[in-house]
């Protein structure tokens, strides 16, 4: 907050307080006439999320008696004891580059990126030219994020950051650094004296090009009002897959989610010659692809994952299914496989997964339609395949699943080791969401038809 770079990056790690330091950094120059700041997140509902960029403003801008909401808009208004509006403070979403052209001609004073990593470079420097303003103040350009190795900010900021470790370096965090973009190629200096000299920025104009930059790593241990209040968050990082628990916990820029960093059979808990007796919960989940294998190549297959939670808290792979079919034939094989986990396991939830826009639709109540008298759900699919098999990843890491001795346990196995860099992944997808759908998923139906 105190930070006079025209860019302050802030984070680097879960639970530092981002969202919230940046809602306060925003009231600096509210009763300045004419200043005007906006976040912006990926999408409307990261916005609206339970705990999100709007919850902390409620929780925080209600406080101050010159503010006030405009729910339709999401917007904050600041007012002068007259009750004129002297500043406001935005919540915006920028899903895709080429919603870019509704900025144009926007002056923004304070620009606020939550989550940067989730935008591309190009947007967040198409934005940065509509940082300007006539207001008096400064423009500036504020960001939180955390750790992602393939993101453009990974580059950006990788002279904070230890290049063995990805660990960040302490005795750079928030040390200055200038830079100018020249035909989208950044180029570094100390000085923006050096800038000036190395590009030939002579004119009063030109000598305003070079910015300033810096990078503030964070972590959880940084937030002592967190660690207070929900000691128990501490434990939930540490218990999560290795990767992200090195990225979110530790800060960590370098490491990648790898082959056998998510699932490895000598974590395996037990492979059982029978089904337990004490299963609470079962759900069979799909990965559905609609080509059979031609000689042309090798198309993705359809994989039918069934899991169980036991009394216990432990999980159980029952059986998979994993074919490669016609679209026809997907149909056939979900039916069957529908009525004899029914026979054989009485009630079980089926899950499939739905593709967006109306065709996406059509087809999952199509579905729906089809499975009729079963108990069955479908779900939109949201974020990396990765960032899907971590919850589950995490309980397999610890040891909690079981198998039941099948024919398909090697190929199976063999996909959840070389995940993400195998090429098939569907029954790792259809594992991670069943294992979403046991935790999160409602009980005991959703969708369930019988014409």
């Amino acid at each position: 907050m105190s930070s006079p770079a025209d860019v302050c990056i802030y984070g680097g790690a879960a639970g530092g307080g981002k969202t919230y330091g940046m809602l306060l950094d925003a009231l600096h120059y509210v009763n300045v006439q004419g200043f005007g700041a906006v976040f912006f997140r990926k999408n409307h509902n990261q916005i609206l999320s339970e705990g999100g960029l709007w919850d902390n403003s409620l929780d925080l801008y209600t406080e101050l008696p010159n503010a006030v909401p405009v729910l339709g808009l999401y917007q904050w208004k600041f007012t002068n004891p007259k009750g004129r509006i002297v500043s406001k403070v935005s919540f915006k979403h920028i899903e895709r580059d080429l919603d870019l052209g509704k900025w144009q001609g926007s002056q923004i004073c304070g620009l606020y990126f939550d989550e940067l990593t989730h935008f591309s470079e190009k947007t967040f420097f198409y934005m940065f030219s509509r940082n300007r303003s006539l207001c008096g103040v400064r423009p500036y350009t504020r960001a939180s994020c955390n750790p992602d190795a393939d993101s453009w900010v990974a580059k950006f900021i990788e002279w904070w950051i230890d290049p063995e470790t990805g660990y960040p370096i302490p005795e750079r965090s928030g040390k200055i650094r200038w830079f100018i973009r020249i035909e989208e190629v950044i180029h570094w200096a100390d000085t923006r004296e050096e800038l000036w000299e190395r590009f030939n920025l002579v004119s009063k104009r030109d000598r305003r090009k070079p910015k300033s930059a810096t990078f503030i790593a964070a972590s959880v241990f940084d937030n002592q009002a967190l660690m207070e209040k929900d000691p128990g968050y501490l434990a939930n990082l540490e218990a999560m897959p290795l990767v992200e628990r090195e990225r979110l916990l530790h800060g960590n820029w370098k490491i990648k989610a790898a082959a056998g960093l998510f699932f490895k059979r000598t974590q395996l808990g037990n492979r059982l010659d029978a089904v337990p007796t004490d299963v609470v919960r079962w759900v069979r989940c799909w990965d559905l692809a609609a080509s059979e294998k031609t000689q042309k190549g090798d198309p993705a297959y359809t994989a039918g994952v069934l899991m169980g939670k036991r009394s216990n808290g432990r999980y159980i792979i029952a059986d998979v299914v994993n074919r490669q079919m016609a679209a026809a034939e997907v149909r056939k094989t979900i039916l069957m496989t529908a009525q004899m986990d029914r026979d054989k396991y009485g009630s079980v939830r089926i899950r499939l997964p739905q593709d967006p826009g109306q065709a996406g639709k059509e087809q999952a109540q199509s579905y729906i339609r089809f499975l009729s008298g079963f108990n069955v759900t479908t779900e939109l699919e949201s974020g990396s395949k990765a960032s899907r098999a971590e919850p589950m990843a995490a309980q397999w890491q610890a040891g909690n699943f079981d198998i039941l001795a099948g024919d398909w346990n090697e190929p199976y196995l063999l996909q959840l080791e070389n995940f993400p860099d195998g090429k098939f992944k569907d029954m790792v997808d259809a594992s991670a969401n069943a294992f979403l759908e046991i935790e999160t998923g409602k009980q005991p139906f959703a969708y369930s038809f019988a014409y």
